[in-house]
């Protein structure tokens, strides 16, 4: 495989090497793709755990009678107010 770098991607690189710390542009590369491979895996762990805190609250609500709007912000100042005092 063949790819093309911006000049701000092969002065990054460069500026690697010069660092000392990497021998080679491949490696550069290599641990680049290794940690955007991380990124997407945590990424993708953080969708789902959203997605079972969606359905749980979902679930939730099935058991819990209906709040009406003033007293919900009333309850959200209210939770503030504790935690700023703690």
């Amino acid at each position: 495989m063949s790819i093309s770098l911006t000049p701000d991607q092969e002065r990054f690189i460069q500026t690697k090497l010069q660092s000392g710390k990497y021998r080679s542009a491949e490696e550069v590369i290599k641990i680049a793709l290794h940690l955007l491979d991380e990124y997407d895996r945590a990424q993708a762990q953080w969708v789902e755990e959203v997605r079972q805190k969606i359905d749980a609250a979902i679930v939730a609500s099935d058991y819990t009678p209906p709040v009406d709007g003033e007293t919900f912000v009333n309850q959200i100042i209210e939770r503030f107010q504790n935690q700023a005092k703690e």
